[in-house]
């Protein structure tokens, strides 16, 4: 019986020990955690009390046992900032005051301070409420407290000034770090981007090297009171104290969870969201006004089909006289090497000069993409050029010939030349180049894709970016909005059309632009490619593929300062359409 006494004790000690003793206490506690005087009244038998003047009621009140004053320890460590904790591994209570470490075993009656044994009811005791109780005088020999005790009054006064630890370490002459942070305001909405900022510093001047922060994102989008930490770190591997913030953020809105990227996020982000996300707020957008025209002064020959080719010979063929842009999309489907070369014959009686003004070439590769990409790159890149050739009079020469590419790679081509007569270009796959090469390959057959020779070859929208108040969008690439440019294939003699407008230039500007972030929405399916905003190529995606299923990507904002906004854009090989560039404007936020 007596060892269930003994158990059923210990149980309740235990299961209590770690509770709150009073939920006011606990508060108090938390909140002078940086006052370095607390002051206690304790009444004998009595639960209510005092702390740094504030009345609380206490679950197990100061006793006399044997003309021994015994206080509740776990309140006193509360508000003492000392740990009174229990180990579940050894059945013990442990105690960290000042200079001591004391184990409590409750089991075996003992106490040991710093590793010497006293006898348990010499020093401490169990209340009929199942707390711990330690002599009044630990106090003073133990947790750093003085003590008055008024017999008349049946109380106890209790004053602790918490010494903070010291960071210096002796016997390496050196200091632990100090962390330290602060928000640049009280409080914050929801959506509000918080900016912390670090007051940490190392009383060496030796500088820090690492952090590691707690719960500090960078918005939060639902209200509450969140803490954040930081620890920080020396060049010697000296840790700093954890430093603790609360930060309130009110229920008062700032941004949304879809805003706040677009607002926020650099340009050149990829904003990851789900479908009914781009579906509810961006699928079907009012399109921006645009006033469009073209210009047909110089003429586009794309060479795509056979797109993948299965055997050598000639894959398109035109002339042009003047200005013109060489176009090729092309995929070795035959079981050996070859390479892509244009040859130019002159079609006149005198020689005539081929000028090449802008290019875009790209390596062999097997990703489609990829190679639509870079060579997209290499031509809105439009580095100044002045090569140029001279063909005689009824010769043919090699134009461009293109690295050997491997059955399954691809490559992808742009030339703009200007010639001072009528040249006749054929785009060729073959082993060996040379001036006969044309007479000694056939002409390759039409098998989908696009292949002809089209008029317009530049694409320019004037749209008006100054006042719209609601998110717009530009449609590039449907074939409706934007419609497809036609042409004439005459190696098919047949009218054609350049379905999704490849090898043309796209030139839109924007007088005096709103405030706006500028997105781009692959919604026709996979897409890759750059795109030039007043002179500034941004990568679509940064690496890899998007499609509508993975979210927008921010090209851009404007300031609202801006004289005008341009911007240059070529379909990408490999890429699907349509694509929407997306304008959402911007408000002043405060």
């Amino acid at each position: 019986m007596k060892q269930m006494k003994k158990e059923l004790s210990l149980l309740i000690v235990i299961s209590l020990l770690f509770s709150i003793m009073v939920t006011s206490v606990a508060s108090a506690a938390q909140s002078t955690s940086s006052t370095s005087t607390t002051y206690m009244l304790l009444y004998v038998d009595k639960v209510e009390a005092f702390f740094n003047g504030q009345q609380i009621i206490l679950e197990s009140p100061a006793t006399i046992i044997e003309d021994k004053m015994f206080v509740p320890a776990k309140v006193l460590g509360d508000a003492m900032g000392l740990k009174v904790q229990w180990n579940d591994a050894t059945r013990q209570i442990e105690m960290t005051t000042p200079g001591f470490n004391i184990v409590l075993d409750s089991d075996h009656k003992v106490v040991w301070i710093n590793g010497v044994r006293y006898p348990f009811d010499s020093v401490a005791s169990i209340s009929k409420e199942g707390k711990l109780l330690i002599k009044l005088t630990w106090l003073a020999d133990y947790m750093g407290a003085r003590y008055i005790y008024n017999d008349e009054l049946r109380r106890v006064e209790i004053i602790h000034t918490q010494t903070p630890p010291g960071i210096y370490i002796p016997n390496t002459g050196n200091s632990n770090p100090v962390a330290k942070f602060n928000f640049a305001k009280a409080t914050y909405k929801t959506g509000e981007p918080i900016k912390y900022i670090d007051l940490s510093y190392d009383p060496d001047a030796e500088g820090l090297v690492k952090y590691e922060w707690g719960g500090n994102q960078e918005v939060f989008f639902t209200p509450g009171t969140y803490p954040i930490t930081l620890t920080v770190w020396d060049a010697h591997g000296n840790k700093s104290e954890t430093y603790l913030r609360n930060l309130t953020v009110e229920n008062k809105p700032f941004l949304s969870e879809i805003e706040y990227p677009i607002y926020y996020k650099p340009a050149g982000s990829f904003i990851k969201t789900d479908w009914s996300v781009l579906w509810g707020s961006f699928w079907n957008l009012p399109q921006l006004p645009k006033q469009a025209t073209t210009d047909d002064s110089r003429k586009l020959l794309v060479s795509d089909s056979p797109e993948e080719f299965t055997e050598k010979g000639i894959l398109y063929q035109d002339s042009v006289k003047g200005k013109g842009r060489l176009y090729a999309d092309h995929i070795n489907g035959t079981k050996e090497k070859v390479t892509l070369a244009i040859l130019a014959k002159n079609l006149t009686n005198k020689p005539v000069t081929i000028k090449t003004t802008n290019k875009g070439e790209v390596w062999p590769s097997v990703y489609a993409n990829l190679i639509g990409n870079e060579a997209s790159v290499d031509f809105l890149m439009n580095d100044p050029r002045s090569d140029s050739m001279e063909v005689p009079a009824g010769q043919t020469f090699i134009y461009s010939q293109m690295p050997e590419f491997y059955p399954g790679q691809g490559v992808n081509l742009f030339y703009d030349v200007e010639t001072t007569g009528d040249i006749q270009f054929s785009f060729v796959a073959t082993s060996q180049v040379s001036q006969s090469t044309l007479n000694t390959l056939p002409m390759l057959a039409f098998n989908g894709h696009v292949r002809g020779t089209f008029p317009v070859s530049e694409v320019h929208w004037q749209v008006d970016a100054s006042s719209f108040t609601k998110p717009n969008r530009l449609i590039i690439g449907d074939g409706v909005t934007d419609p497809f440019q036609p042409g004439y294939d005459p190696m098919r003699k047949q009218n054609v059309l350049n379905e999704g407008n490849y090898g043309v230039v796209y030139k839109i500007h924007a007088d005096k632009p709103r405030k706006m972030a500028i997105m781009l929405l692959a919604y026709g399916g996979v897409f890759k490619g750059p795109i030039k905003i007043n002179g500034e190529i941004s990568l679509v995606p940064q690496s890899g593929v998007i499609t509508a299923f993975d979210g927008m990507q921010i090209l851009a904002r404007t300031t609202g300062f801006e004289e005008s906004l341009d911007i240059e854009f070529t379909p990408p090989a490999g890429s699907a359409f349509p694509i929407d560039l997306i304008f959402y404007p911007l408000d002043d936020k405060e």
